[in-house]
């Protein structure tokens, strides 16, 4: 994307978009996924084209493998799906149960190495407090 190597991390509120450059440091970029107005993706012989449009910009993630463009797009489109149905009155989601949940995901970033310990310590405290 923008002639560089990104790392496009899916989450259940949003995608981050990470660019560790070799001179300049750590580059991220996020989208709220009730803000995507828009994804789309095309594939070629092997790899494809990822194409993701908010009310702001429209991003282009070019030489994706083909097989993840597919399972990406639909995984986004799962998600806004889910984040639209947790925004209607008639579900109520116990808030205890949010926060385990919660938790659960941000051990799981950190077991994977995607956040560091005092990160990790960090998001933990505020999700306790």
């Amino acid at each position: 994307m923008g002639g560089n190597t990104w790392l496009i991390t899916l989450t259940d509120r949003r995608i981050v978009f990470l660019d560790k450059g070799m001179i300049y440091g750590l580059k991220q970029t996020t989208i709220d996924l009730d803000k995507i107005n828009s994804i789309s993706g095309e594939t070629g012989l092997f790899f494809g084209d990822i194409r993701i449009e908010d009310g702001a910009k429209e991003r282009k993630i070019k030489n994706v493998w083909k097989k993840t463009v597919i399972k990406f797009t639909n995984k986004v489109r799962d998600a806004m799906e889910e984040r639209k149905s947790l925004s209607r009155p008639n579900n109520t989601v116990n808030s205890e149960d949010d926060i385990v949940s919660k938790l659960e995901r941000l051990s799981i970033l950190f077991e994977k190495g995607i956040i560091n310990e005092d990160e990790f310590i960090k998001q933990k405290q505020k999700l306790l407090a």
